[in-house]
């Protein structure tokens, strides 16, 4: 008795998942966010937040205010602050 079905499950089998598209940078130094929006997507924590951002449970770091996105670097770690217009920039 021929397999009837066979030939579709095989069709199927070649699928991959998209994996690490959209992950990255999305808001680089200097640039003006709103509030929630996100500024990084990554696997680990490559950045870390600073100054008025937070880390989700999957790593991607966004604003809590409006302002402008700053990086810092301090003992080997990057750092992502979202500073609002009358804020001076850290020293790094």
């Amino acid at each position: 008795m021929a397999k009837k079905k066979q030939a579709a499950a095989s069709a199927r089998q070649g699928k991959r998942s998209k994996g690490h598209i959209g992950l990255g940078v999305k808001k680089f130094g200097g640039q003006v966010v709103a509030a929630g929006n996100i500024v990084v997507k990554q696997r680990g924590s490559n950045f870390y937040p600073g100054i008025n951002a937070l880390s989700g449970r999957d790593f991607t770091i966004f604003a809590t205010t409006d302002g402008t996105v700053y990086y810092r670097t301090k003992q080997g770690r990057t750092y992502i602050d979202i500073l609002e217009p009358d804020t001076q920039a850290p020293q790094t």
